[in-house]
């Protein structure tokens, strides 16, 4: 291949006095098998009695168990490598964590275990590592902050000081760490890099074995770090094995014009002699083609322990060979404890207590990556006796994110209810009365359409939706829950008050403890029904619960509080047991009712077929209606008032770009609202003129008459969907750019956007994140992205569109995967949790029902569900109207107005005309 080996040096190991139990082959992998997440051990189990304190028996393991063991060596059997690899993956609270969890889950034959930097103490990590050996290697996640800030790296450099015996993997922040624990600077790098790509030169190290180098060779990295290892301050105990082939940063597209090169290298690549290199200002000055150029450090590693790290991010969807990277470092862990084992062992506990689940895990919400896995179900046991790592326990109830701290089993007192589905199709009717505008407005739009909702596919183009549901106050059991969250929401205890409803009028309160997801799951998960009822149906929504969830919500999802408390609830659903669905493509229209237990009743059914007969019958009557007003080129034009003048706004995106340039978030999605009065007006009429305008695959309308809330959206992003095979599908939009008025410029802008290097690097870091949000709840390996930045064009701008897919665990509920992923990282930046708590004190009101969801949540654990942008929200007599953009280190803050603004005239005129 043409690259050169390290050093002896790398291959040579600390000696094996002092070492404990540290090195024994795990039981073949045959043993374990894949289960939501977990490892479950079968023939270790005889009784799931009490599966929280397992110990193996000896005779389960003939020859390997012979009494007390543990710290004791003896003489082993012919070496051979780990079958598989145990990792324990340190989580900075990164958004990026769980990319690399699906990676190291393909790669080393089981998912490693999840744990936050905070939650475990020194005592708790020897107990893992070397009384119980319930690992292999450790990787050490990227995150916000910096290595010289305690608190953003927690027991990491402990772990990297301490743990010489145990091969680590540093990413990003974790290959800062590595170098800060042993006396290198971390200082500013010349320029933020984020989103963006680099070529790479290694000097072929195992770390980077049957990987290209240099430039043109196809190994290109993607980077997210404004901080560096300042070169020259590198002790002599770490090694630089890689960095940057030049001082050009690429964009994703531009390196696609490399896809001809093979993989096979050529094996003249130019050699790198690191020694000839002089440091400067964190970098490595060299010379290519005769030209000096800035070359920082990519990669080190220890000259004596089992220790590397990598500034890059080896899992983004656009780094080559990430996989590969992940794969040597496996390697490298298996040839390390094989060579631990040349004469003598010290045998682990053979029990894999960290990856241990309690049987019948789709009983339990606590079975999704989340890390809490390897603890909360299981002791730690060492010689029969509990390991003192009750700390890491207990400290596992209150973790990541705050997420699936619920319980999928049905508490007896909630009951279940047995719903069946009836349903008719009329073939080719829609078309026939007018379309989806005329069956809404003439079944629904009488007396101010009160309770009603419309998700509408008001654009339709290139397949982007199909199906349209609406519908209003039904049958027995329609009910509406009205959630606000508690003053105190942020803290533990109560979470928030829901108002209950019933089709009769009747209402109840109730206060939630446990939050609003957790009531939401409750109750998705107490209606029983069959699958023959919706046999026959193309579409995923057959009734079930249909409203909003506002950005406040982030609270219960992770987030530490929310800075501002908002005006509107903070969820509104309405439980929809009747519903009239168009399918656009076929234009067939199909009514369903749904009812609780066996009934012949059909009267709705009966009066809605009536009805679509009946316009069929009397021709279809035009409404659209033209105006002919002036098209405002600003919300101010349209008579809107902003929170922010201009100059503040501008303000606050340099105070992001600071935010970024000192590693504290690599995108901040700065948002702002603008605000008029504007009385009693018809606001179907405006919704109908919105999505006339503005048409939007993802569009809806919703009235909530008795909180005097209408919301008219004409969204065009999709957040999540889970369909009925399971497939989560996430569509985030990142880059917008205005239309053109003539058919050339149009296509010059297009381009434009498609080739900016700031909408790229933007669009790859929303990417990255929403691969990590359904890498949390899918089958590892099962991510992808099947399209990658492709724009699409909508009637007043052009927007960069990514799609997200993975298969869905089927032990995690739908109420799940939302919870995983809310709020949607287009509308807050990555890392996700250091970029909410950051926008919190940046912006000056809360978004309310803006950069939340609006969808459905069928009774079979589907759900579809928007980003709400390009939204108008009517509350007690004001529109209001939040827009915003995403601040990454290219951002000039006059143009992040500029396209904050074009953001909002779609529906700032549609407002202005009435």
């Amino acid at each position: 291949m043409g690259f050169t080996l390290c050093s002896s040096s790398e291959l040579s190991y600390p000696s094996l006095e002092g070492l404990r139990n540290a090195q024994a082959n795990p039981v073949a992998s045959k043993s374990f098998t894949r289960a939501g997440g977990y490892i479950k051990k079968h023939y270790f189990l005889s009784s799931y009695s009490d599966a929280r304190k397992l110990v193996i028996s000896s005779h389960l393991f003939p020859g390997h168990l012979e009494g007390s063991f543990m710290g004791k060596k003896r003489q082993v059997e012919p070496r051979k490598k780990l079958e598989f690899v145990r990792t324990l993956l340190i989580d900075n609270y990164d958004s990026y964590t769980y990319n690399i969890h699906q990676e190291l889950s393909v790669i080393n034959g089981v998912p490693p275990v999840v744990v936050r930097n905070d939650e475990l103490t020194w005592k708790d990590i020897c107990c893992l590592l070397y009384e119980d050996g319930a690992f292999d290697n450790i990787v050490i996640s990227p995150g916000p902050g910096s290595p010289t800030c305690p608190a953003d790296i927690g027991v990491c450099r402990q772990l990297l000081l301490e743990c010489w015996d145990v091969p680590i993997l540093g990413v990003c922040l974790g290959h800062q760490a590595l170098g800060y624990a042993h006396g290198a600077q971390i200082i500013h790098a010349s320029e933020p890099i984020h989103g963006r790509l680099s070529e790479i030169e290694h000097n072929g190290c195992n770390l980077f074995a049957n990987i290209p180098s240099g430039r043109n060779s196809r190994f290109k990295v993607v980077r997210y770090h404004s901080l560096v290892i300042d070169a020259e301050s590198l002790p002599e105990e770490l090694i630089p094995i890689a960095w940057t082939a030049s001082d050009d940063t690429l964009s994703f597209l531009e390196t696609q014009k490399f896809d001809a090169i093979p993989d096979a290298y050529e094996s003249e690549r130019q050699k790198a002699n690191f020694d000839s290199f002089s440091a400067k200002n964190g970098s490595y000055w060299g010379h290519v083609n005769g030209t000096k150029s800035r070359k920082v450090v990519m990669g080190i590693r220890h000259a004596t322990w089992p220790h590397y790290g990598v500034q890059f991010h080896p899992e983004s969807v656009a780094t080559t060979y990430g996989r590969q990277i992940f794969k040597n470092f496996r390697e490298i862990t298996k040839d390390y404890w094989l060579q631990m084992s040349s004469s003598f062992c010290s045998d682990r506990n053979i029990h894999y207590t960290a990856s241990m689940q309690v049987p019948h895990a789709t009983g339990l919400f606590g079975a999704v990556h989340r890390g809490r896995q390897s603890v909360k179900k299981a002791d730690f046991r060492v010689n029969g006796e509990a390991c003192s790592s009750g700390q890491f326990m207990r400290g596992a109830n209150q973790r990541n994110l705050g997420f699936l701290d619920m319980v999928n089993i049905l508490p007896p007192s909630l009951g279940a209810k047995f719903l069946r589905l009836k349903w008719r199709k009329f073939g080719h009717l829609a078309s026939e009365v007018g379309g989806a505008r005329n069956i809404f407005t003439e079944l629904f739009g009488k007396n101010k359409a009160e309770n009603t909702f419309w998700l509408d596919s008001s654009s339709t183009e290139k397949g982007r939706a199909r199906f349209s549901f609406m519908g209003g106050k039904g049958g027995d059991l329609w009910k509406q829950l009205t959630f606000r969250l508690s003053e105190q929401s942020d803290t533990a205890g109560e979470r928030g008050h829901l108002l209950i409803e019933d089709t009769k009028g009747f209402t109840c309160s109730k206060i939630l403890e446990e939050g609003f997801f957790e009531y939401l799951n409750k109750e998705l998960l107490s209606l029983c029904h069959e699958e023959k009822d919706y046999e026959g149906l193309p579409f995923d929504f057959y009734g079930g619960f249909i409203g909003y969830i506002g950005y406040n919500l982030k609270v219960e999802c992770g987030a530490a509080s929310n800075a501002h408390k908002s005006t509107t609830p903070d969820a509104c659903f309405f439980f929809a047991d009747n519903l009239v669905v168009i399918d656009h493509h076929t234009n067939d229209v199909y009514v369903l009712s749904l009812q609780e237990g066996n009934t012949t009743k059909t009267q709705w059914l009966d009066d809605t077929e009536k009805k679509l007969v009946s316009l069929k019958g009397s021709a279809t009557r035009q409404l659209h209606e033209r105006i002919s007003k002036p098209v405002a080129n600003s919300p101010h034009e349209a008579g809107f008032l902003s929170e922010k003048s201009q100059k503040q706004y501008v303000s606050d995106v340099e105070k992001c770009l600071e935010y970024i340039k000192d590693g504290e978030s690599y995108e901040l999605c700065l948002t702002t609202q603008f605000r008029k009065f504007i009385g009693e007006v018809d606001p179907l009429r405006l919704y109908l003129h919105l999505r006339e305008k503005n048409p939007a695959p993802y569009a809806s309308w919703l009235n909530f008459s008795k909180e005097n809330l209408c919301i008219c959206s004409s969204s065009p992003e999709r957040f999540l969907r889970l369909d009925r095979n399971g497939i989560l599908e996430a569509k985030p939009i990142k880059g917008t750019i205005a239309r053109g008025t003539t058919p050339e410029e149009d296509e010059r802008l297009k381009l434009q956007l498609q080739y900016s290097e700031k909408d790229q690097a933007e669009n790859l870091m929303i990417v990255d994140l929403l691969r990590n949000d359904l890498g949390r709840v899918c089958e590892p390996g099962t991510v992808h992205v099947p399209h990658l930045m492709e724009v699409e064009s909508y009637a007043t701008v052009h927007t960069m569109v990514s799609t997200i897919r993975g298969k869905k665990q089927s032990n995690v509920s739908a109420v799940e995967c939302v919870k995983a992923a809310f709020p949607g990282g287009s509308m807050t930046g990555a890392p996700k949790l250091r970029s909410m708590e950051l926008l919190d004190s940046i912006e000056s009101c809360s978004r309310g029902i803006y950069s939340g969801s609006i969808g459905f949540f069928s009774y079979n654990q589907t759900f579809d569900l928007n980003i709400v942008i390009r939204t108008v929200v009517i509350h007690e007599n004001e529109a209001t109207i939040g827009a915003g953009g995403a601040i990454v280190a290219l951002s000039d803050p006059e143009k992040e107005y500029e396209e904050m603004v074009l953001k909002t005239c779609a529906p700032a005129n549609a407002v202005m005309e009435f």
